[in-house]
């Protein structure tokens, strides 16, 4: 068993990334293992499973503590994804690891970069007309649509370990737009540890599972989950929706094989345009949580009247009803 420091920085890469948007895990780790550092895909993918099955729960509970988990809704999301997962992988070892997992992680990328393009939009038109349609604390289920989400993801998970955050992610936001960004990611999270573990068992008993890999990747990813997941317990929905943007375009070029160094530039270049999007909203007088629909009523008159403004009709009446 060698464990390896290089592979442990990755995991620590990833970990952050995970715990602050709920993804990139297998979009971004499993290609690592396999560009990086020469991991057989079969390998990369049965490892990169099993750590995440330790790496999961450990975002989820700092959620959980802060009550950023909506358990209705992981919960019809794990009815369909625990058995397709394992449907997964036992589908992977009957027809052959490498052409299954190139065809599946080349649609992936692609379904990803066009992901990245209507979430910018969804956020452009919300900064443009200064709030989003806020949030709903009382979220109806859609039991049929999530439960088609959990079993097709379920599926890809099995194959390539890829989607178990990305896809849902993603999915939940345009089936759920005025889900919270971080009940989004606290309920991804929560919803991935019963489909991964069907997924890690599978890959233990017909995969290719390396006992020193997982180790070496846990050894960074744990602590990376843990900060990340304590920042995105806190963030508002808008700086979440812009981190999400950027860790979906890195993973959706990585997995239609662009080069390592465009992909820096562009991540370089994410950054330096998201940090003059937050100043653009600072200046215009706006916080985020204004533009992501969270900021009380109560805080938004308080800031009204210090500006030297009457409040709104509308904010007085929720300020009497207080």
């Amino acid at each position: 068993m060698h464990i390896d420091l290089y592979v442990a920085l990755a995991g620590l890469i990833v970990g952050f990334a995970v715990g602050l948007t709920g993804m990139g895990g297998g979009a971004l780790m499993t290609p690592i293992l396999v560009l990086l550092f020469g991991i057989a895909p079969l390998a990369a993918v049965s490892s990169d499973l099993v750590a995440s099955l330790f790496m999961k729960p450990i975002g989820a509970a700092v959620h959980a503590g802060r009550g950023t988990v909506r358990w209705n809704l992981a919960g019809w999301l794990a009815i369909g994804s625990v058995p397709s997962a394992f449907l997964g992988v036992v589908f992977l070892k009957s027809v052959g690891s490498t052409k299954v997992q190139t065809i599946v992680s080349v649609a992936l990328g692609a379904v990803l970069l066009v992901a990245v393009a209507a979430l910018l939009t969804k956020m452009y038109i919300d900064h443009r007309n200064g709030t989003s349609a806020g949030v709903d604390e009382k979220l109806r289920i859609k039991k049929a649509p999530t439960l088609a989400i959990g079993a097709s993801i379920g599926f890809i998970v099995g194959i390539t370990s890829v989607g178990s955050g990305t896809l849902v992610i993603i999915l939940l936001l345009f089936l759920y737009p005025r889900l919270r960004g971080s009940q989004m990611v606290g309920t991804d999270l929560a919803q991935a540890i019963p489909m991964v573990g069907s997924a890690a068992i599978a890959h233990i008993i017909f995969g290719d599972f390396k006992l020193g890999l997982t180790l070496s990747i846990l050894i960074g990813s744990i602590p990376g989950v843990l900060i990340g997941a304590s920042i995105s317990s806190y963030a508002p929905t808008a700086f979440l929706r812009g981190a999400l943007a950027a860790v979906l375009l890195v993973s959706g070029l990585k997995l239609v094989d662009v080069p390592t160094l465009v992909i820096g530039i562009v991540l370089l270049a994410s950054v330096v345009v998201l940090g003059v999007a937050w100043v653009s909203v600072r200046l215009s007088g706006r916080t985020l949580r204004e533009i992501s629909g969270e900021l009380p009523a109560q805080v938004h008159a308080a800031s009204v009247a210090d500006a030297g403004e009457e409040p709104s009709l509308h904010t007085a009446g929720a300020l009497s009803e207080a």
